[in-house]
């Protein structure tokens, strides 16, 4: 298995006019489960392009291990560039791209024929990968007589069993339906602990990347927003767009004026925490960014930090409820985890002090404790 690192890349479709990647560094783990997260153009398959060696960078380096991959700087001898096919590395995409006239068995044994691995070996692991995805007994049949969860196992184990060093998959759960989804994400994720492999893994959907990854990375126009362990970068996003972009439903975002004691947003007042008085202080007078996350809210009968609001519609989730209130002419969403939905037309919610999200309303970053 192999750690990757990425110094300074860049990557653009013009003649450097403009880059869909800019100047990108990242350090990804031995073993670790890395999510490219993010908006389409954003450039998340670009940069999986580009560890695959399905692109060029303009310039920067890629490094497997020590070893450089793509270092596009210099001249002549100085340039680096190893093939895709000698970069031990395996992909899978939305479209499972199976051989239609071999069975799942040729189809996983296929790339190591071409390699000329000893036939012993093929089969002892094509049967392993086959047991570990729970298709043994799919082995004689072709794509055209599976489903699109058993085709999308079958191509996970062509890719996994030539043992690569590193495993891409590009938004490969597309295609299946919402149950699928969950039962293939979990066993992916299960298959890839067992296995250690370096696995880079893209997708613009946050809740495969907040169930699935060891290390998210969220990008924008080309640059990373931010990096880190689901965990952080839900507790502590580095910005308004980070925010809004990992948490379902999304965060609620208020424009506040900094008072002395008082977050004033015009519809309600907030007691400014003792933790944020002194990273407040360069704001006093000024606009920021207030968030609370649907589920940082409580019921409350009465009392200070309370909001106001029109009850506009309920939408039960089975464990839960959302409630979309009306807060003047904003809609705040509310998760309720209570056995029944509130009657009430007119609720008083109550944040969660502890887990307030302040951003600068100029730069939207976070403003830290």
């Amino acid at each position: 298995m192999a750690a990757i690192t990425i110094r300074d890349m860049c990557v653009s479709y013009n003649k450097g006019k403009s880059y869909v990647l800019d100047n990108l560094n990242l350090d990804i783990r031995d073993g670790e489960f890395c999510v490219f997260l993010g908006p389409s153009g954003c450039g998340k398959s670009t940069a999986m392009h580009c560890i695959a060696g399905l692109l060029h960078p303009v310039s920067g380096e890629i490094r497997f291990g020590e070893e450089v991959m793509t270092a596009a700087k210099g001249k002549g001898k100085d340039k680096t560039f190893v093939p895709p096919q000698e970069r031990n590395i395996a992909m899978v995409f939305q479209e499972y791209a199976l051989y239609p006239n071999m069975t799942v068995r040729e189809n996983m044994s296929f790339a190591l024929k071409t390699k000329k691995v000893a036939k012993e070996e093929i089969e002892k692991r094509v049967n392993y990968m086959a047991q570990m995805l729970s298709i043994e007994q799919l082995m004689d049949r072709r794509p055209a007589e599976l489903s699109g969860g058993q085709r999308q196992r079958v191509a996970l184990g062509r890719a996994l069993v030539r043992d690569p060093q590193v495993f891409l998959l590009d938004e490969p759960l597309g295609n299946l339906d919402a149950k699928l989804r969950d039962q293939v994400r979990y066993e992916l994720k299960k298959i890839q602990e067992q296995l250690g492999i370096t696995t880079i893994y893209v997708t613009h959907d946050q809740t495969e990347a907040m169930t699935m990854a060891d290390h998210i990375v969220l990008m924008k126009d080309g640059h990373i927003m931010q990096e880190g362990t689901p965990e952080e970068m839900y507790d502590h996003p580095a910005n308004e767009f980070v925010a809004g972009f990992l948490g379902t439903p999304q965060i609620n975002i208020f424009s506040c004026e900094v008072k002395k004691n008082t977050l004033d947003a015009g519809t309600f007042q907030l007691g400014i925490p003792e933790q944020y008085q002194a990273a407040l202080t360069p704001y006093a007078g000024k606009m920021i960014h207030l968030g609370i996350r649907p589920s940082d809210f409580e019921l409350a009968k009465e009392g200070f930090n309370a909001i106001k609001g029109q009850v506009e519609s309920i939408e039960p989730l089975g464990d839960a409820y959302l409630i979309y209130v009306r807060v003047g002419e904003k809609i705040v969403v509310f998760k309720y985890a209570g056995e029944h939905a509130p009657k009430e037309k007119e609720l008083l919610l109550v944040p969660n002090m502890e887990k307030l999200h302040l951003f600068d309303a100029e730069t939207e970053k976070r403003i830290n404790r």
